[in-house]
C-alpha cells in the first residue's frame, strides 16, 4: 500500500469510510478527555470527516494531517471556509479560523510544524495502516505530539475474511503499540451496523490513552 492507493480511492470516490454525520462515539466519549475550552485537537489522516465540524462547533481548535488534497478542498468547502494555502517543507498548509490542515505524508509532519497539541482523536489513521507501518506511525505520533492523550477508535473483525483497510485492530494490538507509553482504558464496544463493507461482522472499540 502506498500513496497512490489513497489518491485513487479519493479520485474514484471510493470513500465508504467517510461518514454522513459526526461519529456518535466521538460525541459520546470525547468529553472524557476533560479538555479545556479552546484546546487544540490533532486529527491524523483526517480526510474530510464531519467530526472536524463537530469539534469546531464545540469550541475546540483543530489541526489535521491528510494525504489527499482533494479531500481537504472538499473539507473546507463543506465548512464554508475559504482557506489560506501555503507551503511548508514538503507539505501544503490549509488554514482557516481555528483550523490548520497539513496536506502530504503524515511522516513529514514534525512537532515544530504541528505546533502544540492538547489531545489526539484517531478514528481513521491507525485502522488505515497495514501492520508493518503501525509501529512507525504510533512512535511518530508520540514524538510530534509529546505523547498527548488520545481518543482512539478501532475496528475488530476476522481479518482472514476480508482484506483491509480498514484493518482489524484487536485489543492485543492496541496494547502492543501503546501500553509502554500510555495508561489504556477501553471506554466502549459497539457492533458496526452492517459490518465492514456490509460483508463482515465487526465491532468498533473506543480507547482512552492517557499519560501514566
Amino acid at each position: 500500500m502506498d500513496a497512490n492507493f489513497w489518491h485513487e480511492r479519493w479520485a474514484k470516490g471510493e470513500i465508504a469510510f467517510h461518514g454522513s454525520e459526526a461519529n456518535p462515539l466521538l460525541l459520546k466519549h470525547f468529553p472524557a478527555l476533560l479538555l479545556n475550552a479552546n484546546a487544540r485537537v490533532f486529527v491524523p489522516l483526517c480526510g474530510k470527516t464531519l467530526d472536524i465540524g463537530w469539534l469546531l462547533s464545540e469550541g475546540y481548535r483543530v489541526v489535521g494531517a491528510e494525504l489527499s488534497e482533494s479531500a481537504i478542498v472538499q473539507l473546507f468547502e463543506d465548512l464554508g471556509v475559504a482557506p489560506e494555502v501555503s507551503s511548508i517543507a514538503a507539505l501544503k498548509h490549509y488554514r482557516g479560523p481555528d483550523i490548520d490542515i497539513f496536506v502530504g505524508d503524515v511522516f513529514e509532519v514534525t512537532g515544530d510544524i504541528l505546533g502544540t497539541v492538547d489531545a489526539i482523536y484517531d478514528r481513521a489513521a491507525l485502522v488505515a495502516l497495514p501492520e508493518d507501518m503501525r509501529q512507525r506511525y504510533t512512535a511518530h505520533l508520540r514524538t510530534i505530539t509529546s505523547t498527548a492523550p488520545q481518543l482512539l477508535l478501532a475496528f475488530e473483525y476476522d481479518q482472514s475474511k476480508l482484506e483491509g483497510p480498514p484493518f482489524s485492530i484487536p485489543d492485543a494490538f492496541v496494547e502492543r503499540y501503546y501500553q509502554d507509553h500510555y495508561h489504556l482504558t477501553k471506554l466502549d464496544r459497539v457492533e458496526v451496523p452492517g459490518g465492514i463493507r456490509g460483508e463482515c461482522p465487526a465491532q468498533e472499540h473506543v480507547w482512552m490513552l492517557e499519560r501514566p
